[in-house]
């Protein structure tokens, strides 16, 4: 196994606002408490990250973190881990593509935060701060904040965009407010059309839509009477660019037809896999935050049937994401972050009415990073010889969000704009284990 090291000198909703919501009506990272004691300060390289959110919580020892040696009531049926293409790095045997892009990624095997209710651990991981009255962005909120459109962002489509639903478990843009959510699609990208919120309508053909527009000008005797009014000029301005976004290149950048069989399939069809493929699509355009919502992880009842189902999908979407953003040239440039809100219980329920079913678990868990100025090829921290409890290196949230906002080169010592005017900082000072730098 390639052993981490230290190093310095590492080299529509908010767009809409300018159209259908108005057609409707370089730092570096603070070291106070964030960085391990002599760690470096790394500058950001990334531009955009891809976050993979395991809506449910991921099993840790089904997937990056295999025990075979745990026997039966541990890891069930799969007890013949894989080796992938780095040396000494083995991974579960249902994720045979992914085992041939290890060097592009890194494992960290040591999460933890203790916490087994979802709200609470989806705040945690999603903020990087503990609940309390004020209510914190999400890492896309903050991106979005630090890189969207008050930073010369001129996108398309919004800078934060969430494939296909909401997670819905936290509120993600905080008290930044509206101007801050993320524009969550909706549709199914596996479709043809993918209707997209706002942009195709559903069950609504282009002919429909563009006589409605006509219509809606024969009707405006108001906004023609008064064709010089500033406030119509401003709503005529928004309508132009909703139109735009229907049937302009946003709407192109939506329409996975234009890619080849090879490349949809290569993917997988289904709702993940074709996600992964816009996402890569969104990066390309320069979007800066994309999160994958990908649902089905909560697995307390007949856990391994889902497995048989969901690990495949995994695999061949997200092997085909690394392998596809790295020949584009986009992997040094984009972070993908793969990761729930805890783990699973590693030791697994049997009996009825679970059935072999794995609880909730934010003791021990893992996630998974590359890109971005992420180094590939190594293994953050180890668990014990059932996957219970972390016993090297503990990574708290904090410990990966700071991680991710050195490379975005967004300082965690700057303050947030929120309602009461408090002194408030993209991440507080922490007790955690650290920044990233072994993979950095």
């Amino acid at each position: 196994m390639r052993k981490p090291e230290n190093t310095n000198g590492i080299t529509r909703r908010d767009a809409l606002k300018y159209g259908l919501a108005g057609a409707a009506g370089v730092s570096v990272l603070g070291a106070s408490g964030l960085c391990a004691k002599g760690a470096p300060v790394i500058r950001g390289k990334a531009k955009s990250v891809i976050q993979i959110w395991m809506w449910g919580g991921p099993t840790h020892l089904d997937t990056f973190d295999p025990k075979p040696g745990a026997g039966y009531d541990y890891c069930g049926p799969y007890k013949t881990p894989v080796a992938t293409n780095v040396d000494g790095i083995q991974i579960c045997e249902m994720l045979p593509l992914l085992a041939k892009q290890a060097d592009k990624y890194s494992i960290i095997r040591s999460m933890t935060h203790g916490i087994n209710s979802h709200e609470t651990a989806s705040y945690k991981v999603q903020t990087g701060h503990e609940p309390g009255r004020l209510v914190y962005p999400s890492v896309g909120a903050v991106v979005s904040l630090f890189k969207g459109y008050d930073h010369g962002y001129k996108g398309l489509v919004p800078p934060y965009i969430v494939l296909t639903q909401p997670q819905g478990r936290f509120s993600e843009a905080g008290f930044l407010g509206q101007r801050y959510k993320p524009f969550a699609t909706s549709g199914d990208p596996n479709k043809n059309p993918f209707v997209v919120e706002g942009i195709v309508a559903k069950g609504i053909t282009d002919k429909r839509q563009r006589s409605r527009r006509e219509l809606l000008h024969n009707l405006d005797s108001l906004g023609k009477a008064m064709a010089g009014n500033k406030n119509f000029a401003k709503l005529d301005n928004c309508e132009k660019n909703a139109y735009d976004m229907m049937f302009g290149d946003a709407r192109k950048l939506f329409d996975l037809s234009t890619e080849t069989d090879e490349v949809r399939q290569s993917y997988g069809r289904n709702r993940f896999g074709q996600s992964c493929l816009m996402a890569r699509r969104l990066v390309e355009e320069g979007v800066p935050y994309v999160t994958i919502n990908y649902k089905g992880w909560d697995t307390h009842k007949q856990h391994f049937q889902t497995m048989r189902r969901k690990l495949p999908e995994l695999d061949r979407g997200m092997a085909t994401l690394l392998e596809d953003i790295s020949q584009r040239g986009l992997l040094d440039s984009t972070i993908v972050w793969w990761g729930g809100e805890f783990g699973r219980g590693p030791k697994i329920q049997w009996d009825p009415p679970w059935n072999g079913g794995r609880g909730h678990y934010g003791k021990c868990f893992n996630a998974v990073v590359a890109g971005g100025g992420f180094k590939g090829g190594h293994v953050v921290g180890s668990s014990n010889k059932n996957g219970t409890e972390v016993v090297q290196r503990p990574v708290y949230p904090q410990d990966m969000i700071g991680s991710i906002y050195s490379l975005l080169g967004i300082d965690s010592e700057s303050k947030m704009p929120n309602p009461r005017g408090l002194d408030v900082k993209v991440l507080s000072a922490s007790e955690g284990g650290g920044l990233l730098t072994e993979i950095m």
